[in-house]
């Protein structure tokens, strides 16, 4: 016997009016899509015809009938819903499958309630994909032998009971009292009765309890024709006493009735003795299913089955309208579990997932019935709690929560520690407004996090002030190169035994029209959270390139410039094309270039860095370690990359009278050369400070002792004196 669904059908009926081989039009724009669904489907012995877009979709349509069409939804000339739409307008009995890389709960939902017979989403399993095509076509098939028996019922007798009885339908007739007086043989196979069980029983034996009275109007149908009752939703009970896979609820089946009245033929125009009602009764559970499906994932968090965003917000409107009518306040918990990205980098999302199912589980355990848990994202839940008598309930949930979520977590293997941050608000005490109590919960939760983390802080007036100037300042950052408000300032660095200024430090300022100059540390983080680092980032290395070309122009002696990298921009796909397109513009000498890169920051994606950095000191450009004793990196990872300066931090160059210290700073000293580095100490304040490094071999330094960050103008003449022998005596370059 052939596991293919379609061969292993009966022979077609004569009525068939489908072709031996299917004709299937395949729809979408990538061409390679379009081949390898040509070629499965082929191997299925089905007729293909493609369509490279929707334009070229209703040209073939309009030209040929095709057994189903499998439409892509994304489409740049005519998107796939527009099809859709001409599909059901001309040819209503073509069944369209959607194939699309668009898994949005909306796109499923539109596709659906535009006509499409089923919904695959990209990248599929071939026999997935296969079985979902037979099946359609085989209702397809039944579909269209259907409507032939409805068409036939007013023949003989016998043939009406065959054909009935084939139906993929449930067709009855009533008598005047709505008692059956025929059945189908489909009711066995939906309902689980047999049609002797049914004979002579009144309808509400398979009427679900909650749908009686709609039930009523339909089942006892008068009217006649197309006046008739058509596509009306009913669930019928299914026979207790048999069992039934893949009901919605284990008890009943949804259907979609169509009934007419009957009437004497015998009687006189005059009489129209009414004798019953006629009708059927189509399967739609699984359409059901469906649709409850894409409603519950619209709803709630695929991960844990919580609540998502949108039903806590609902959940919440609700709670506010009957805290109104009680009296007595809500609270909204903000939770966000403290580290939990070090985990996932560390032991990997499996394992972070496992985790928050885990959370989401003890979080359950301290709330009370009628409580609110959803989770919102990430490692983010928010907690509704309705009904309170006073803030002391909060305190009393809150402070569960964080002893329970303080036990260990064994997650496979793993004995993992966690502990949760905590933001509360009160309604109405701050407010009856959704998002904004959502909001005022959040911010406390970061005033949480700010204040040791593992604890709970109530919303306070005036916490808003800080992430209003963050936003404030991510607003003048987006317009700041627009109006070239940025500036770079440049730091030298020193040979420790000439002297001589061996290159410079690009350092980034920002000029704001209101606050004035800004050093990095003010807006960098808000401009790596927003993105915007990654234009600031092209911005610097364009202007340092500038810079340098008239360096040369001006016959100055050649230095090498560092310019600071991002992680942001090292993890833009661009990175590398960008740093190349600045030396060719400006047509450097790639060895003048050096990027700073942090040790953390290399580490992070080592083999995607690893290739970048490797392309990048190919073409010649420097490479440097910022920020070298801070990170968890070794001499062993490190030796895989193409470097040539380190830099040591200036956190070990500013104790160096203490004895460890010393150590480490000539350990790295000594470490680099012998891996034939150049090292760079910074932040050297003091003589003494520049004396032991010179006496440890360090080759270069650079802090407030030699030069403070400087305008392009001084550092333009600070070169020029170099160049006429300004040398060791003069070791303290700028103010």
């Amino acid at each position: 016997m052939s596991d293919d669904p379609i061969e292993s059908l009966p022979p077609r009926s004569p009525v068939s009016t489908l072709p031996l081989r299917p004709r299937l039009l395949v729809v979408d724009d990538e061409p390679l899509i379009l081949e390898g669904l040509t070629r499965l489907l082929a191997a299925r012995d089905y007729d293909v015809e493609t369509a490279n877009g929707g334009c070229e979709a209703l040209i073939a349509i309009g030209r040929q009938q095709f057994d189903a069409v499998l439409l892509d939804l994304g489409m740049p000339d005519l998107n796939g819903n527009e099809v859709l739409r001409f599909v059901a307008d001309r040819s209503a009995d073509t069944p369209v499958i959607v194939v699309s890389g668009d898994s949005t709960i909306d796109a499923a939902i539109r596709a659906l309630r535009g006509g499409a017979a089923d919904f695959v989403r990209k990248p599929y399993e071939p026999e997935e994909l296969l079985r979902r095509i037979d099946n359609t076509l085989t209702r397809r098939r039944l579909e269209k032998e259907n409507n032939h028996i409805l068409q036939r019922l007013q023949q003989s007798e016998k043939w009406h009971r065959f054909l009935v009885n084939s139906s993929p339908d449930f067709i009855y007739t009533l008598d005047c009292e709505g008692r059956f007086t025929f059945v189908n043989d489909r009711v066995e196979s939906l309902l689980g009765f047999r049609s002797e069980e049914l004979l002579g029983q009144h309808y509400s034996l398979v009427i679900h309890e909650d749908d009686i009275a709609r039930a009523e109007h339909v089942f006892n149908e008068r009217r006649a024709g197309d006046r008739g009752a058509r596509n009306i939703e009913i669930r019928l009970k299914c026979n207790p006493g048999m069992r039934r896979p893949r009901l919605m609820n284990g008890r009943c089946k949804a259907v979609e009735l169509t009934a007419t009245g009957m009437y004497d033929e015998e009687a006189s125009p005059f009489e129209q003795r009414f004798i019953g009602s006629y009708g059927v009764a189509k399967d739609i559970t699984e359409r059901k299913q469906a649709e409850e499906t894409v409603h519950y994932q619209a709803y709630h968090d695929l991960l844990t089955g919580l609540p998502n965003r949108a039903l806590f917000r609902d959940h919440l409107g609700l709670m506010l309208a009957q805290a109104k009518r009680t009296q007595k306040p809500l609270a909204v918990l903000s939770l966000d579990l403290d580290h939990f990205k070090v985990i996932n980098d560390s032991l990997g999302h499996t394992i972070g997932d496992e985790l928050l199912l885990v959370v989401g589980a003890r979080l359950r355990q301290c709330l009370r019935e009628g409580d609110t848990l959803a989770r919102l994202g990430g490692d983010e839940f928010s907690v509704l709690l309705p009904t309170l008598v006073s803030r002391s309930d909060v305190e009393h949930i809150c402070r569960k929560i964080i002893q329970v979520l303080s036990k260990p977590v064994y997650v496979k293997g793993h004995e993992i520690y966690v502990s949760v941050s905590i933001g509360a608000c009160v309604a109405p005490e701050d407010g009856d407004m959704i998002d904004s109590l959502i909001r005022q919960a959040e911010i406390a939760m970061y005033q949480a996090k700010s204040q040791g983390r593992s604890r709970l802080q109530f919303w306070e007036a005036g916490m808003q002030a800080p992430y209003s100037e963050r936003m404030q300042i991510e607003a003048d950052l987006r317009r700041a190169l627009a109006r070239n408000e940025f500036v770079l300032f440049f730091q030298p660095q020193v040979d420790t035994l000439t002297g001589e200024v061996r290159g410079f430090e690009a350092l980034l300022r920002w000029w704001h029209p209101q606050r004035g100059l800004l050093t990095p540390a003010d807006f960098i983080p808000v401009a790596e959270e927003s993105g915007v680092i990654v234009p600031i980032g092209d911005w610097v290395l364009r202007q340092a390139s500038a810079q340098m070309a008239d360096w040369r122009r001006a016959g100055l002696p050649p230095v090498r410039l560092s310019v600071n990298i991002s992680a942001r921009q090292l993890e833009n796909p661009d990175f590398v094309d960008s740093v190349m397109r600045a030396v060719q513009v400006y047509a450097l000498d790639g060895h003048q270039l050096e990027l700073e890169i942090t040790e953390s920051l290399l580490m992070r994606d080592f083999e995607a860095n690893a290739l970048k950095l490797g392309r990048l000191s190919a073409s010649g450009i420097r490479l440097a370690i910022d920020d070298f004793g801070t990170g968890y990196s070794s001499f062993k990872y490190l030796s895989r990359f193409p470097i040539h300066t380190l830099k040591i931090d200036q956190s070990f160059v500013q104790d160096l009278d203490r004895e460890e210290n010393l150590s480490i700073v000539n350990a790295m000293i000594a470490m680099g050369r012998g891996m034939n580095l150049n090292v760079i100490a910074e932040g050297v304040e003091t003589e003494s400070q520049r004396a032991r490094l010179q006496q440890m071999q360090c080759h270069e330094v650079q802090g407030h002792f030699y030069s403070a960050a400087i305008s392009s103008h001084e550092a333009t003449t600070l070169l020029a004196r170099h160049a006429r022998g300004f040398g060791r005596a003069e070791h303290q370059v700028a103010g």
